[in-house]
């Protein structure tokens, strides 16, 4: 099957792809050409820092592709075309490459800590090498440059996108799989990287240093490669490493990121992207117990530092390399063919002695030792036609696509005993017995998707029809045992909503979206009389809402109310090796958003939600799904005086309780918190104009240092993030 990915891949470039060009960070963003900056309805394109905003064309226009800076009132995630959010009835957040540099976002689990209906940090301040977080209660794939972030069936083989290479951030909420195939209940992230944009040349460098002896250095250029302009390019790379706020750990990182962009500005462009990086350490993915965290133990509470770990047996090596093609053909004003690819190469080695979250005596922490060897390969295309049609009064934006995605995984696995650790007197650099090998396994996993969608616009009413049918196959085998299962399965998904835009910026919605999730395990319908490969989970969405755009603005404000249900869930049977298909969780709630990005030198972000996540099958909340949260932040440049290109904010994060599980004395709930953040920005230009090009920044995170429990789940916790600061110094131009 090796093989047939790379055929898979030549055939894949013959097809044409989706090209949503990511728009070039602030600093180097040109103005739009009135000519060439037209969007498909008139929200307000917001400026950088003061500068005037571009024109926006009005909603009769038709689409063309966006030439600069995306604004931060438009977003292609629901959709899969560049909508403007007053326009999408269904709930979008978007994160800028402004706000995300505003706030110091050194990951993506810090850049998604704003939005409404997060779950944050379900592995504390710990376990940074993955992103862990919960949207409307469940956890979320996530898609880089629309095509997804495959994982392992583990989860240790992953790849993690550092999220200084990227543009923009989208985060759609409830079911999507009318247009994405498999994919969760609550919705997903999608990833813009930085790429080539129009300017003739622009580039940056930034250094950061900070807490917990945090080093980066940042460097960003691109231009022109030929004088007409019809090829472009694009370089990003960093170099990063920190000590953990765990005792003895630290992470580094080295990545780099080139891009290529053939045709200028013309009716056919092709941009390739590559990308390598390389973790050769990543902190540790250790926890502390309960009792001892979340509860006091005799002793008390261990420190926030404490690693229940062991140096000499820590280890966490990831290389992980991609390259990605877009490419785009429009054949006249109404008609385009583009596609994408993207293959995927993701190896992990993995070891360490970890936490049972349990005591062997009143000091005497119990462990276990764990290993992993994964390698992973992806291959994901994506195609489509778009196009515009008039039936009378109707104006529909039709488009038909087809999508595949192919990935195969392997591991082989440890498992084993460790000494006790003394809690108050740690002791590190133990003898560790080798554990023993318990899985040795290959998948191999396909997806075949068609998808049509019709988005119709009569005068003021939008709506919207998406259908799509998946064909999904998995095949594992296990070599220790000699078993071998296959699976399959073919899923039909849609969505339908609608939507009116008052002319003073209002538009109510209601949506209905479904979406699928494979499933691996056995299941029996007959009390164990014969059983069968499961089939995959359902979701299900009914979504109203409202939106707000004050006209020529981009100040939006969003509310909408959510019922999620996912049906066929496993449940498992006592004292068997088979579950049932009987399993349902609910999640309700209520979100609201607020959005400015950037207005007379002010941004701001806001949100609030309120929701419920229940498991039918157990009585209790769904495990590590929160009651909700709450955010503000707001940050303001000074346009003139004594201390003009000086800008400052700051912000607050609430937390609701969260359910950690059950344990023998009952229910775990994480305790509700608030947290607060700050930021600074200078442009040092006003100092002097031969320092032009030159900024200084800070922001801290955690800003009172407040000691608190992030998340639990049974008997393992994780503490929150300690005060954390950087500061950085850049030159652009």
């Amino acid at each position: 099957m090796k093989h047939s990915g790379l055929a898979c891949l030549v055939v894949g470039l013959s097809f044409a792809a989706p090209s949503v060009h990511a728009a070039e960070k602030e600093e180097a963003a040109p103005a739009l050409r009135s000519s060439e900056a037209k969007l498909k309805a008139g929200g307000g394109v917001s400026a950088a820092h003061g500068a005037k905003q571009a024109p926006v064309a009005s909603t009769d226009d038709e689409q063309v592709m966006v030439r600069g800076r995306r604004a931060s009132t438009v977003a292609s995630s629901a959709t899969k075309t560049d909508t403007p959010l007053v326009d999408t009835a269904q709930s979008v957040t978007v994160i800028t490459r402004n706000e995300m540099d505003v706030r110091g976002v050194l990951s993506l689990n810090q850049a998604v800590r704003y939005a409404a209906g997060i779950t944050q940090d379900q592995r504390g301040s710990t376990a940074t090498r993955y992103d862990m977080f919960a949207l409307r209660g469940f956890s979320v794939p996530t898609f880089l440059d629309g095509l997804k972030l495959q994982a392992s069936p583990t989860g240790y083989a992953t790849a993690q996108t550092d999220t200084s290479r990227l543009d923009r951030i989208e985060i759609l909420k409830g079911p999507a799989s009318a247009l994405y195939g498999q994919s969760s209940p609550g919705g997903l992230v999608a990833l813009s990287s930085k790429l080539p944009t129009e300017a003739r040349s622009y580039g940056g460098v930034a250094a950061t240093g900070g807490s917990f002896d945090l080093y980066r250095v940042d460097a960003d250029v691109g231009g022109w490669a030929t004088d007409n302009g019809m090829v472009r390019y694009r370089i990003y790379g960093t170099a990063n490493g920190s000590h953990s706020q765990l005792t003895k750990t630290g992470s580094r990182r080295f990545s780099i990121s080139p891009a290529f962009t053939f045709g200028g500005d013309g009716p056919t462009t092709l941009t390739l992207l590559g990308n390598y990086q390389y973790d050769p350490t990543n902190a540790s993915y250790g926890s502390v117990p309960r009792v001892g965290s979340l509860v006091s133990a005799p002793y008390g509470k261990l420190p926030r530092d404490f690693y229940d770990g062991d140096t000499g047996y820590e280890q966490f090596k990831r290389k992980q390399g991609a390259i990605t093609y877009i490419f785009t053909h429009h054949f006249d004003k109404d008609w385009s063919f583009t596609s994408r690819g993207r293959y995927d190469d993701v190896s992990t080695a993995y070891q360490s002695v970890y936490s049972l979250g349990t005591y062997a005596s009143p000091t005497e922490l119990e462990r276990g030792t764990f290993g992993t060897n994964e390698r992973m390969h992806n291959l994901a295309f994506d195609n489509q036609f778009r196009g515009h049609v008039n039936t009378g009064p109707v104006h529909h934006t039709l488009m038909a696509g087809f999508d595949y995605q192919q990935s195969t995984a392997s591991e082989l696995a440890r498992s084993g005993s460790a000494p006790t650790l003394n809690v108050l007197n740690p002791v590190y650099g133990v003898a560790i017995a080798t554990p023993g090998v318990y899985a040795n396994y290959d998948t191999h996993q396909q997806q075949y998707g068609v998808y049509a969608q019709d988005e119709l616009r009569i005068g003021s009413l939008y709506l919207t029809g998406s259908l799509r049918n998946d064909w999904y196959t998995a095949q594992q085998n296990e070599y220790i045992g000699g078993s071998a299962t296959d699976q399959s399965a073919s899923q039909i998904t849609f969505r339908a909503s609608g939507l009116y835009h008052f002319k003073f910026g209002l538009s109510p919605y209601i949506s209905y979206s479904t979406s699928f999730q494979p499933q691996s395990g056995i299941v029996s319908d007959n009390g164990g009389l014969s059983t069968r490969q499961a089939n995959p989970s359902l979701g299900k969405q009914l979504e109203g809402g409202v939106k707000y755009q004050i006209p020529g603005t981009p100040v939006l404000l969003t509310a909408a109310g959510f019922h999620i249900e996912q049906t066929n869930v496993l449940v498992s049977v006592p004292n068997t090796a088979y579950s049932t298909e009987s399993g349902k969780v609910h999640s309700d709630g209520f979100e609201f958003e607020a959005h400015v990005d950037v207005y007379k030198n002010l941004m701001v972000v806001a949100a609030f939600s309120s929701q419920s996540v229940h498991d039918d099958s157990t009585g209790k909340p769904l495990v590590q799904s929160g009651k909700g949260n709450a955010s503000l932040f707001a940050f303001y440049t000074m346009p003139s005086g004594p201390v003009k290109g000086l800008g400052f904010g700051g912000g607050l994060r609430y937390s609701a309780k969260v359910y950690g599980g059950t344990v023998a004395s009952g229910d775990v709930t994480v305790p509700s918190y608030v947290v607060f953040d700050g930021s600074l920005r200078y442009d040092l230009s006003q100092l002097s104009p031969s320092l032009k090009g030159w900024s200084a920044a800070a922001s801290v995170r955690n800003l009172f240092d407040k000691n608190y429990v992030a998340s639990c789940y049974t008997e393992w916790c994780w503490y929150g993030e300690r005060r954390n600061a950087q500061a950085t110094i850049g030159y652009s131009w």
